[in-house]
């Protein structure tokens, strides 16, 4: 098949299933996969993916759905998924494998990555830290949709949103009611290239503050799979 991905999280799946070679096309925000560039998340060039010529094009999350519906429009096959939570994380696995003629690999990286989870829930700590985890920096956004279940099976709590959520914008005074144990920044598009300043914002909590590449906590895909191995480890302190 020849797919064209949109998204960075359907370009890191499709690869974690062995079709790397099928990506003809993906956005200029996924990494490490030589296909040609076919624009931004939210603004792709459509006459650039006409002549790629795609059997499906993918796309993710709610705020894709107007690029959906544009492809859509003009004709072309499109699977989107919008998970929420980690659970559904898991399951886009099986539905973006099946949708690029890859389903029983797509299954077993499911059944794979559900393992994994339940091998660190299995030995998280009853009554773990408070974790904080922080998207987006101006202005401050905790991380909501699957972070909170990620920080849950690694093993901490986490009262800033519920799963499933939108991330959402949060007062200094919220967090340091929390009093967390940890900080967690990984701020959207940065990478792990940030200096978060939490003093300089007048923010006062006593935190162990990690910088983590922001693909490991916010791409809905097998990284975060890597991301919840690395917050584990991280509060746990092994």
């Amino acid at each position: 098949m020849r797919v064209v991905s949109l998204a960075p999280s359907a370009t890191a799946t499709v690869a974690a299933l062995g079709g790397s070679d099928r990506l003809v096309g993906v956005t200029a925000h996924s990494r490490d996969i030589d296909a040609p560039v076919v624009g931004g998340w939210l603004n792709p060039d459509f006459e650039t993916v006409a002549d790629l010529d795609p059997d499906i094009v993918l796309t993710s999350d709610a705020l894709q759905r107007d690029v959906r519906d544009d492809f859509r429009d003009r004709g072309f096959d499109v699977h989107h998924v919008e998970p929420a939570t980690l659970d559904d994380v898991l399951s886009s696995f099986a539905e973006i494998g099946d949708a690029v003629g890859l389903p029983d690999t797509g299954i077993e990286l499911g059944a794979e990555s559900r393992e994994r989870v339940r091998e660190i829930r299995e030995t998280a700590p009853e009554d773990g830290p408070v974790v904080y985890c922080e998207e987006w920096s101006d202005p401050p956004m905790a991380a909501g949709n699957w972070v909170p279940d990620v920080v849950e099976a690694a093993g901490g709590r986490y009262p800033f949103v519920d799963a499933g959520e939108r991330s959402r914008e949060v007062e200094a005074s919220a967090v340091e009611a929390a009093d967390p144990e940890h900080a967690v920044v990984h701020v959207c598009g940065k990478g792990d290239s940030v200096d978060p300043d939490f003093a300089g914002r007048g923010w006062t909590f006593d935190a162990d503050v990690h910088v983590i590449d922001d693909s490991l906590l916010n791409q809905p895909s097998p990284r975060l799979l890597d991301g919840l191995e690395m917050l584990a480890a991280r509060i746990r302190g092994d």
